[in-house]
């Protein structure tokens, strides 16, 4: 029995059943990324690609099941032409072919898909980071192993379960959701997990030894290998340090012929060395970048310029960076945000960097940087004292910073000066002037007299604040002059009997030291490199004294620095280390004293002075020391400097092993410390103890007389020749050390 259907019910079925072929095509059309089939690490891109062909399809057919059902909203659809029919009949026939084409074509590409998918299951020849994906299918049936010798697996495991999302890193890796890719990853890439079933247990992509580097390091007598190094780098703080470094090549050359001819024969390994300065690098080096040409602060760029010169010399293999991006090349950083482990060993043997530049690698090398911390030297202009470097020692008795907490041993902080014997010191080198006559023009000295000229030290106006009188007394005296960055269209806020010059390019600040007799420090900046090249000049160094002494209790620019340094003076270093003729440090409220001081420093014939520590020789020699002996990566106790260097003292109470040394000329070697870390150290000094004990605390090995207790440190970390309690008398391991080189002893070399 046949039904006559009238034109509208005719269009009506056909829209209907177009509509039910488009729900089932969309609902066939299901993002990859949800189906447990799908190799997890695809990007949405990929799948989208994917999915297009069966949306083409729903598209399609939406469009004509839409014109349907427009015709049907006619008015007098039931009044259709028999041409309106006819078109419409030739439009679906039109699209019949196309259809059945698209239809043949994706359901050969699925079967295709699904064959691709099962090869890859069953495959075992996949690339490493393909491997990982393997053993993760739906039918795989995974659980959390309970091995003793992984007791965090589990813990790893639930971790993962709900971050692993939270970085791309993982999908790198293989991990997709799936137990199985978890134990996967836990087990081959971070060792949190025993190895799995029916696979070969390896050394961690990231642990394994790179490819093996033996090239010796000769002296070299040029500076041309570190020029094509850095000159990659941009901008006002890499153009300073290239300045630095072609303004004293000869120098270092003149230095390199004298070591090559004065040294053993003996060549020591070639380091791979990564100089990366972190505050030059992402926001931070622009906001640094802008104060550089500002009158900022340049010490941090001079040791930069300066430790790069002398690794060359040294004959090492240097890569420079200022990029962040570059620095995730470099070390072989995964994809994400650095939540995983490098890709690959690392394939550098030191990475001297800056604390920006140490939360940058941990950043990006996940639980690698743990691995390799050991190869990290953090250029740490002030220093970093034990009880601030260890965090949960820190977090517990109130020495928690900002800086610090990163667990390093102390002496991996290399310093400016010499002032924290719990750090090494690394320094610098003190630049002479350019040894040419100056033309007349170039400073416009029509009135200099060179025997009666005072320069101010301080860049910016804020240093000159509550120093007007100060500087008047001076000026009674000695023709002033300053080099303080003027801003465009701004008044000078200095007095006016001030000769000020703007900022001056290095050179022309080194010849206007020449014609001084005073460098005058206004209190600030603290500890800098010029008050040392000013005394090579020939320059007196007048400073301010601080009574009392600045500190992180009292001081704005030392609170939160992981110091409880006091600091007598602007430039204690200076103070205590060179002293008069050459520096002199005065109450500067009393002009009295300030007055006096001048005319002294006036009737005095000041030689240019520069200790040997401040040398190109000081500092290779210094340098290659430190390269050679000091391998913080070694399991063994220090055995540099050596044991016949150790000088035991008692100290009194209240006083730290860094002053109980310096009282004897001697200075405190915290890598000796473990030779007083016993019972027998105290029957050596004939100190009864009634009672001994092991303790987390930075001022042990100790005595305390009330009691007679002796207390050894139970944590290596905190050997500290810093630390003082009225308590305790410390039991510090000293040493002497070469003349004008206070990081070395005379048996260190």
């Amino acid at each position: 029995m046949h039904v006559a259907l009238r034109p509208r019910s005719g269009c009506l079925v056909f829209c209907l059943c177009l509509s039910v072929l488009t729900l089932l095509l969309q609902s066939l059309w299901v993002p990859l990324e949800m189906t447990r089939d799908e190799p997890a690490g695809r990007s949405p891109e990929e799948h989208g690609q994917h999915g297009l062909g069966f949306r083409r399809l729903a598209l399609r057919l939406e469009a004509l099941s839409t014109q349907v059902k427009r015709l049907s909203r006619e008015r007098d659809v039931t009044q259709l032409s028999r041409d309106d029919l006819s078109l419409l009949l030739q439009s679906f026939r039109q699209d019949q072919q196309g259809l059945a084409r698209l239809v043949e074509k994706e359901l050969k590409r699925v079967s295709q898909r699904l064959d691709q998918l099962s090869r890859h299951q069953q495959s075992h020849t996949a690339s490493p980071h393909d491997d990982l994906r393997l053993h993760t299918g739906p039918d795989e049936k995974c659980e959390v192993p309970k091995d003793r010798a992984y007791p965090a697996c589990a813990e790893k495991v639930e971790f993962l379960r709900a971050r692993w999302q939270s970085d791309p890193c993982y999908a790198f890796y293989g991990v997709d959701g799936t137990t199985c890719s978890m134990l996967t990853y836990l087990s081959q890439i971070e060792d949190f997990c025993p190895p799995r079933l029916g696979r070969n247990h390896s050394a961690l992509p990231w642990h394994r030894k790179p490819h093996s580097y033996t090239k010796k390091a000769e002296i070299r007598t040029t500076l041309s290998p570190l020029h094509d190094v850095i000159s990659n780098s941009s901008g006002p703080a890499a153009n300073f340090i290239r300045s630095r470094v072609e303004r004293m090549s000869e120098r270092w050359i003149q230095a390199a012929l004298r070591m090559r001819q004065s040294s053993n024969k003996t060549l020591s390994t070639q380091m791979r060395v990564l100089l990366y300065p972190g505050a030059l690098a992402g926001s931070v080096g622009q906001r640094f970048e802008a104060l550089v040409e500002r009158g900022g602060p340049l010490g941090e760029l001079v040791q930069w310029a300066d430790l790069s010169a002398c690794l060359t010399i040294l004959g090492h293999n240097l890569t420079f960076s200022t990029s962040q991006q570059q620095l995730h090349s470099l070390i072989g950083a995964a994809p994400g945000r650095g939540s995983c482990p490098i890709r690959r060993p690392l394939t550098f043997d030191l990475i001297y960097t800056d604390y920006h530049g140490l939360a940058h690698l941990q950043g990006a090398m996940g639980l690698a940087f743990q691995h390799y911390q050991c190869c990290f030297r953090i250029l740490d202009s002030f220093g970093t004292e034990p009880a601030f470097n260890l965090g949960s020692y820190a977090r517990g008795h109130g020495y928690k910073t900002l800086w610090g907490s990163w667990g390093l041993l102390p002496l991996q902080y290399m310093t400016m000066f010499p002032h924290t014997p719990d750090n090494s010191f690394l320094g610098f080198v003190s630049e002479e002037a350019v040894r040419e006559e100056v033309r007349e023009e170039e400073l416009e000295p029509d009135t200099y007299r060179k025997d009666r000229i005072a320069v101010v030290y301080g860049k910016q106006d804020s240093m000159w604040k509550g120093k007007s009188e100060y500087v008047e007394v001076i000026s009674e005296e000695l023709e002033t002059h300053a080099t303080v960055y003027q801003a465009p269209g701004l008044a000078s806020n200095l007095p006016s009997f001030i000769r000020n010059h703007g900022l001056l390019t290095q050179e022309h600040f080194l010849r206007l030291l020449r014609r001084a007799k005073v460098f005058v420090g206004l209190g600030f900046p603290y500890e800098g490199p010029a008050p040392i090249e000013a005394i090579a000049l020939g320059c007196v160094f007048l400073q301010p004294r601080f009574d009392p002494p600045h500190s992180s209790d009292n001081n704005h620019f030392y609170r939160g620095k992981p110091t409880t340094r006091q600091i007598s003076s602007q430039h204690p270093y200076a103070e205590k280390f060179i002293g008069k003729p050459h520096v002199w440090t005065v109450d500067v409220t009393n002009k009295t004293d300030v007055r006096e001081a001048v005319r002294a420093i006036l009737h005095t014939e000041v030689k240019p002075f520069t200790p040997r520590e401040f040398t190109c020789e000081g500092m290779l020699e210094r340098v290659r020391g430190y390269i050679a002996h000091q391998n913080f990566c070694s399991k063994s106790l220090p055995t540099w400097p050596p044991e016949c260097a150790l000088r035991v003292h008692l100290g009194p109470l209240g006083q730290s092993c860094a002053n109980v040394c310096r009282r004897s000329s001697l200075v405190c070697e915290p890598a000796l410390f473990h030779h007083l870390n016993s019972p027998a150290a105290f029957a050596r000094l004939k100190i009864g103890c009634s009672s001994t004990g092991q303790e987390v605390n930075h001022l042990f090995p100790s005595y305390s007389p009330w009691g007679r207790h002796c207390g050894l440190q139970q944590e290596p970390l905190l050997f500290s020749c810093a630390g003082s309690d009225l308590s305790q008398r410390r039991l510090c391991p000293c040493r002497a050390h070469l003349p004008g080189q206070v990081a070395l002893c005379p048996d260190c070399l």
